[in-house]
């Protein structure tokens, strides 16, 4: 304990920065929990895999497949087994936690590194809350949990391992990336391929990050073309959301190579005809303009890194990914914060060196800010937006709706309404309303804006006042929220 202690008063600065951006975050993430602005997709489903992870026991996609499959044919997932545990003590809120907890970390190893690069103080504590600043991070905790943003998170313990030569330890850590979902193999072949040109003289580790970058592609392949399948229905057919580049990897990187000019355009044009996607990718290309890019011309090695990234984001089908906004931007955060202020430590001259850092910031922050206000977001601004009351409000008393939860029993079948189901989730079986099968309860409200599947506001409330109607249902209650049983179950 006195060691901890003494740690801490050494390095004061990023304990105090981590702790004020750690209540930020837990503004954001737990403030929309809690004010139901988490949903089905994707909270509500990993919180329901959770519950059967624990148990030792396969999750079948029911919370928002009406067609059952294992999980892993979705995403090959493997931190929500490893998380699942925690849910017993931190309910649903646990992988918001976790998420938090994981860029923290990712914040104090980017600190660490830099420490042991024998960087100023400020400049290492600099690009720590540059990190905890930028857009992306931001865009994460406003989305609800996705286990990519705890691997790029924790990407900078990676290449502080590398840093320092335990290599036993990155290989450790480079396995614990990978496992996060079926595409961090390519995006981490990339990592290391870019990384190994920063140790291009010494042979050991760029050897080392040769291998691993193989080891990564090996990995990927396996994951997609044998491991996922393997999980999936008959029925499934491997294929990629990348219809512009074709149905299946092999076309994708023949089209690439044979089409270059066609590739590079559409890097900056939007390949779709829809009204609300032609400004997106020039909102994305701005932010990161503006949040440092201009500087990695002086190490491309990091531009290098992001390459697989881009052609994720920008060439997918739906135009929601190209966007500023969601998890689809945090693997930009821990490269640029690493590569960016890797250029501003080769500065010289000390006071111009603190300048850049300060200059980095405040780009960075504008940038983030610039997210939460820009109209390509596609977000609710109460979403992201911690600073305005909006974010801490609804239009109906979300404390009752709490209240009302504890009339379900906990081993009974749900289905409830997307805002709702994240907090019932922790059961064995749970449906994204409407979808009802042999739900024994319901949850819905008619104050809530999320209503999937019905093309107006009217057509959901004539549904659900159809069921309240019913001969099969009973209400429960009929308040903020509506509480449905099935009326064989009060005989």
């Amino acid at each position: 304990m006195s060691k901890l202690v003494e740690k801490v008063k050494n390095h004061k600065a990023i304990v105090f920065l981590s702790t004020l951006f750690g209540i930020v975050y837990a503004l954001i993430s737990f403030g929309n929990h809690f004010n139901f602005r988490t949903y089905t997709y994707d909270l509500g489903a990993y919180t329901n895999a959770l519950y059967d992870y624990a148990r030792f026991q396969w999750n079948d996609s029911s919370s928002f497949l009406l067609e059952p499959q294992n999980l892993l044919a979705d995403h090959f997932d493997v931190y929500l087994p490893l998380f699942s545990p925690l849910s017993f003590l931190f309910g649903t809120y646990t992988l918001l936690l976790v998420q938090i907890l994981a860029l923290l970390t990712g914040g104090s190893f980017i600190y660490v590194y830099f420490r042991h690069r024998n960087a100023p103080t400020f400049l290492a504590v600099s690009a720590a809350v540059y990190f905890y600043a930028f857009y992306g991070v931001y865009g994460a905790l406003a989305t609800d949990y996705h286990s990519n943003v705890v691997a790029a998170a924790l990407l900078p313990i990676f290449f502080y391992l590398i840093h320092v030569k335990k290599m036993k330890g990155a290989s450790l850590m480079l396995l614990l990336l990978l496992i996060a979902k079926e595409n961090m193999g390519l995006w981490l072949a990339f990592v290391c391929l870019g990384l190994s040109f920063t140790y291009w003289k010494e042979a050991i580790v760029r050897n080392y990050l040769w291998v691993a970058a193989g080891g990564c592609l090996l990995y990927f392949y396996a994951v997609l073309h044998w491991i996922m399948p393997s999980f999936a229905n008959e029925q499934y057919t491997y294929g990629l959301r990348y219809s512009y580049l074709g149905t299946n990897l092999t076309e994708a990187v023949s089209y690439i190579f044979n089409h270059p000019l066609d590739v590079l355009k559409t890097f900056f044009v939007p390949h779709t005809d829809d009204p609300f996607a032609q400004d997106v990718k020039a909102s994305l290309h701005w932010i990161l303009l503006s949040s440092g890019l201009p500087i990695l011309i002086k190490k491309p090695q990091y531009f290098f890194m992001l390459l697989p990234i881009y052609f994720q984001k920008l060439f997918h089908d739906n135009f929601l990914v190209w966007s500023i906004s969601y998890q689809y931007n945090i693997e930009f955060a821990p490269i640029f914060a690493i590569g960016v202020f890797s250029v501003i430590q080769e500065i010289k001259a000390h006071k111009l060196q603190k300048a850049v850092c300060v200059l980095a910031i405040i780009m960075a922050s504008a940038s983030t800010i610039y997210m939460m206000d820009s109209a390509t977001v596609f977000l609710k601004r109460s979403q992201l937006r911690f600073y305005k009351a909006d974010h801490y409000q609804r239009n109906y008393d979300v404390k009752k709706v709490h209240e009302a939860f504890k009339l379900i029993p906990k081993d009974a079948i749900v289905a409830a309404q997307p805002p709702f189901l994240p907090h019932l989730a922790l059961r064995d079986t749970i449906y994204n309303f409407p979808f009802i099968q042999d739900a024994d309860y319901l949850v819905f409200s008619y104050l809530e804006e999320e209503m999937p599947f019905f093309p107006t506001k009217e057509a959901y409330v004539r549904f659900s006042d159809s069921l309240k109607q019913s001969n099969d249902w009973e209400v429960l209650l009929d308040d903020e929220v509506i509480i449905l049983k099935r009326s064989e179950l009060l005989q």
